[in-house]
């Protein structure tokens, strides 16, 4: 195999602070969406407005987790071609 197409040493550290990222994205996104919320009720004194700030944030977390959900599923179709990784009955 070609060194350039090995992984690197530290693949597994990269992939799970990928992951962690996906969680931190979840809660910047509700935080957000409150904060927006909040705001827009402070400016304009109408209260279900904070609320919907809080479901664009919820929202916006939900589309975080299908984004990555799309990119893991991808990456195990990637895997699933790979001949070391496929399973062969007799």
């Amino acid at each position: 195999m070609c060194e350039f197409l090995k992984k690197p040493k530290y693949y597994k550290f990269i992939e799970g602070a990928n992951y962690l990222s996906l969680g931190l994205s979840m809660v910047v996104a509700i935080l957000m969406g409150v904060a927006i919320g909040y705001g827009l009720k402070k400016l304009t004194h109408i209260s279900w407005l904070f609320w919907l700030g809080v479901i664009w944030g919820v929202l916006a977390s939900f589309l975080n987790v299908y984004k990555a959900y799309k990119n893991m599923q991808k990456d195990y179709e990637e895997l699933a071609k790979d001949p070391k990784h496929t399973h062969k009955t007799k």
